[in-house]
Order: C-alpha cells, then sequence, then structure tokens
C-alpha cells in the first residue's frame, strides 16, 4: 500500500497497540507513512514485535490507571518524536460480571482505562497539539448496546462516546475529536457468544481489525470539518 499524502510523516500516538485492534491500527498508519509511536501496558514482547512490524517505531510503558504515567508518557513522546499530530485511544479493558456482584474495585479497573484515561490522555495531547490536530477514541458496540453481564463495561463505553462529543466542542476549532464503536472483531477466539453475535449481524459475519484501522485512518485525514462523530463499525448489529 503506498503512504498516505496526508500522513506521511505525521506523528500518532497509539495507546494499547501491542496486539490486536491496537496492533492493526499501528500497522495500518505506518503502512500510510505515519510516525507511529507505540504505547503498551505489560504486552512488552508483542510491543517490540509490533514496532518491528511498523519498521523500528517508538516504544513508550505507561500505566495508563495512573495520571502521572500518562502525562509522563507524553512528555517522553515529545522529548522523543519532536511533538504530536494525531491520538488514537485504543487501550482498554473488558470483563464480565453479574451485576450484584460487581464490587468497587472491579468498576475501578474497567472505568480507570477505558474513560477515565482516556479523557486524560485527551488532555495530555491537546497541550501538546496546540494550534491543531486529530483524536480518534475506540469505543465499543457495547457503548450503543446494553450487555446485561457487561454493565460497567457499556457504561464506560457510552462514556467515551459523548466524551468526545463534548470534547470535539472543547477543543474545536483546532483539534477534532471522534470516535469509532468496532462490533465483533475476533481474533482467533471463538465461543457460542460470539457466534450468536456474528449471526444477528446483519452483514452475517465478523468485522476485521483491519477495518477498524480503516475508520480511524479515515478520521485522522477526513476534513476538520467532521467532528464528534460516531462511526459503527458493527456490521448493523448496533441496528438489531
Amino acid at each position: 500500500m503506498s503512504a498516505s499524502p496526508k500522513l506521511e510523516g505525521k506523528i500518532v500516538l497509539v495507546t494499547g497497540a501491542a496486539k490486536r485492534i491496537g496492533r492493526e491500527i499501528a500497522l495500518r498508519l505506518a503502512s500510510e507513512g505515519a510516525r507511529v509511536a507505540l504505547h503498551y501496558g505489560e504486552s512488552r514482547e508483542e510491543a517490540e514485535r509490533t514496532a518491528a512490524e511498523c519498521g523500528g517505531a517508538e516504544l513508550f510503558q505507561a500505566d495508563l490507571e495512573s495520571v502521572p504515567q500518562i502525562r509522563r508518557l507524553f512528555e517522553q513522546v515529545r522529548q522523543r518524536c519532536g511533538g504530536l499530530d494525531g491520538l488514537v485511544n485504543n487501550a482498554a479493558r473488558f470483563t464480565r460480571f453479574n451485576v450484584l456482584e460487581i464490587e468497587e474495585n472491579d468498576w475501578d479497573y474497567v472505568h480507570s482505562v477505558n474513560l477515565k484515561a482516556t479523557f486524560f490522555c485527551c488532555q495530555s495531547a491537546a497541550r501538546m497539539m496546540q494550534p491543531g490536530g486529530r483524536i480518534v477514541n475506540i469505543s465499543s458496540l457495547g457503548g450503543l448496546r446494553p450487555w446485561a453481564e457487561h454493565v460497567h463495561y457499556c457504561a464506560s463505553k457510552a462514556g467515551v462516546i459523548m466524551l468526545t462529543k463534548a470534547l470535539s466542542k472543547a477543543l474545536a476549532p483546532g483539534i477534532t475529536v471522534n470516535t469509532v464503536a468496532p462490533g465483533v472483531i475476533p481474533f482467533g477466539e471463538s465461543d457460542e457468544r460470539i457466534e450468536a453475535m456474528v449471526r444477528a449481524t446483519p452483514m452475517q459475519r465478523a468485522g476485521k481489525g483491519s477495518e477498524i484501522a480503516d475508520a480511524v485512518v479515515y478520521f485522522l485525514t477526513c476534513p476538520d470539518f467532521i467532528t464528534g462523530q460516531l462511526l459503527a463499525v458493527t456490521g448493523g448489529l448496533e441496528h438489531r
């Protein structure tokens, strides 16, 4: 794939980039000519492989539960990369609980990364991006449809969607903020729940990580009149 002139040389940080959707996004951005900065939490070995596949991308480790570590992460990106043109907030946690059994630490485990860290990464990026830049937050089908055993996760991802809308106003006109909501995107795993969701998907198949990357590239390169928007990459499942 030839490099995109709109992304050539642009510095883009992807959080949670070691594997799965984050890896797909990082590889696509590198193929488009972007200078990709890869964040990881604990998966160093996978992150190193992804960085190598991206042509030697810069690696940055941080625990996104910690706001001081988030701020350190962005300062390191500034020092090592020289600035920031785009941010993809992909890092997330996903767990399943009976709603009557969720404890405070279970709630915080998900929300500290899925919602709180997304905000503070956006804030840190915006401080670096003046006068302009692009932010893409990865939300989820779970932010659009209620899942009984994922109440805490659904709340966090619905929060990302509204956070995106509010930030698109707060950071205008220089910075665009949009969100991509993936549907069922398996990476080799399968169980009855996944198979049932695929059967319910109007397009009659699961999605691919590359399709999420396509949506991210769109928001990183589209006209800046497009901001505060949600792109659901679900095969139509959010309408079922």
